[in-house]
C-alpha cells in the first residue's frame, strides 16, 4: 500500500439503479458495516489526514445519450484546494422519452446537478467523509422530445414571410429616403438652406 500512496485511479463502469432516489459514493479507505451504518476506515495509510480527492468526470449519465444532450457534468474537473474535501453533487434525475423522425422511441433520462464540497476532518470542524459523492433523486415528471420533419407548406410559408419582411423594409427605408431628399429640395427652393 505505501508503495501506491500517492497515485490515483481511473474508473469506467456502469451502476443499474432502482428508479428511487439514492446515492453512490467514491471515498478512500477500507469500508465496512458496523451496526448497519456503512463506514470507511482511512487511519491504515499514514494517518488518513492527508487525501487528495481531486476528480475529473469526463462522462456521467443516467441513461443512453440522445442527439442533443448536453449532459452537466461532463468534462468537469475539481482539483482538492485542501487535504480532505469532500464533494457532493446533488443530482436531479428527469425521464424522458427521445423519439426520432423514424418513429423510435428511446427511453432515457437527463438531469440537472448542484454541487457542493467542504473540506472535513479534525482540524476544519466540519465532519463527513473526503471523497466524491453522488446524491440522486428521480423527478415524477416525464419529459418527451420528438424530432419532426418541416413540411414543403411549412417552408414556402417562412420563405413567403422572409421575402415579405424584405420588401416591407426596403419600402420604408425608400420612403424615408425619398421624403427626406424631397424636404431638402424645398428648403432650397426657398432659400432656407444657408
Amino acid at each position: 500500500m505505501k508503495n501506491s500512496q500517492n497515485e490515483g485511479c481511473r474508473m469506467y463502469g456502469f451502476l443499474l439503479v432502482s428508479k428511487v432516489a439514492g446515492n453512490f459514493h467514491i471515498a478512500p479507505g477500507k469500508s465496512f458495516q458496523s451496526s448497519h451504518v456503512h463506514v470507511h476506515d482511512l487511519n491504515f495509510l499514514d494517518g488518513g489526514s492527508t487525501w487528495n480527492t481531486s476528480h475529473s468526470i469526463a462522462h456521467i449519465g443516467f441513461g443512453d445519450d440522445y442527439p442533443g444532450l448536453v449532459n452537466p457534468l461532463d468534462s468537469t474537473e475539481q482539483i482538492a484546494k485542501s487535504a480532505m474535501m469532500m464533494y457532493t453533487y446533488y443530482v436531479k434525475v428527469v425521464p424522458t422519452v427521445y423519439t426520432n423522425v423514424k418513429g423510435e422511441e428511446l427511453y432515457t433520462n437527463q438531469f440537472s446537478v448542484t454541487k457542493h464540497f467542504k473540506s472535513v476532518g479534525m482540524m476544519s470542524g466540519e465532519t463527513g467523509l473526503p471523497g466524491t459523492f453522488f446524491i440522486y433523486e428521480f423527478s415524477p415528471m416525464m419529459v418527451k422530445y420528438k424530432e419532426k420533419r418541416r413540411s414543403l407548406f411549412h417552408f414556402l410559408t417562412s420563405l413567403c414571410a422572409i421575402i415579405g419582411g424584405v420588401f416591407t423594409v426596403a419600402g420604408l427605408i425608400d420612403a424615408a429616403i425619398y421624403h427626406s431628399v424631397r424636404s431638402i429640395q424645398k428648403k432650397i427652393e426657398l432659400g432656407k438652406v444657408n
